[in-house]
C-alpha cells in the first residue's frame, strides 16, 4: 500500500525512539523504586504504556500489509483500548495519596493521553474514505504520544531528585 509506504522513515524514527525510551523508563522507575506503589501505577507506569503504543504503532505501521483496513482496525483497538487507560489512570491519580496532583499532572497524565488515543479511535473510523488524512493523525498521535511520555519521565525524575531529595535531607 503506497500511502502507509510513505510512512516507513517516520515510523523507523519514532518506532526506535520510543523503543529506546522504554529503556530509560526503567531506569527511571529503579531510581524511583522508593516510591509508594500507587503513586508509581499513577505516574510512571503510563510513560511506559505511551512508549509502548508508539513502538507498537510504529512495528503495525512498518508491516507490509496489503491494505489500510487491517491496519486501521489495530490502530483503533490501540486507540479505544487508550481511552480506556486514560480514564483508569485519572482514577489512580484520584486514589494514590503519596501526591497531589496539579493541573499539569492532570493533563500530561489525562487529558492529552486520551485525546491522542481518541486521535487513535477517530482516525481508524475515517481510515476507510479518508486514508492519507487518518495516517497523519496517527502520526501526531503517536508524536503527542511520545512526547508525553518524554515529558512525564523527566517531570518524574526531576520531582524526585529535586524535591524528594530535598524534603528528605539527602540533597
Amino acid at each position: 500500500m503506497s500511502a502507509l509506504a510513505e510512512w516507513n522513515s517516520f515510523y523507523v524514527i519514532v518506532g526506535s525512539s520510543a523503543g529506546a525510551l522504554i529503556g530509560l523508563q526503567f531506569v527511571v522507575i529503579a531510581l524511583i523504586a522508593r516510591g509508594a506503589a500507587q503513586a508509581g501505577a499513577a505516574f510512571t507506569t503510563p510513560s511506559v504504556v505511551h512508549f509502548g503504543v508508539v513502538l507498537l504503532l510504529s512495528a503495525v505501521a512498518s508491516a507490509p500489509w496489503h491494505g489500510i483496513a487491517t491496519v486501521a482496525a489495530l490502530w483503533g483497538l490501540a486507540g479505544l483500548g487508550g481511552v480506556v487507560y486514560a480514564v483508569l489512570v485519572a482514577r489512580r491519580l484520584r486514589v494514590q495519596t503519596t501526591y497531589q496532583p496539579v493541573f499539569e499532572d492532570w493533563l500530561f497524565h489525562v487529558l492529552l493521553p486520551f485525546a491522542a488515543y481518541a486521535m487513535l479511535a477517530g482516525s481508524a473510523y475515517a481510515a476507510h474514505s479518508h486514508a492519507r488524512p487518518a495516517l497523519f493523525i496517527v502520526g501526531a498521535a503517536a508524536l503527542l504520544l511520545l512526547f508525553i511520555g518524554i515529558h512525564n519521565a523527566w517531570d518524574a525524575v526531576t520531582y524526585h531528585v529535586f524535591v524528594k531529595k530535598r524534603n528528605s535531607g539527602e540533597g
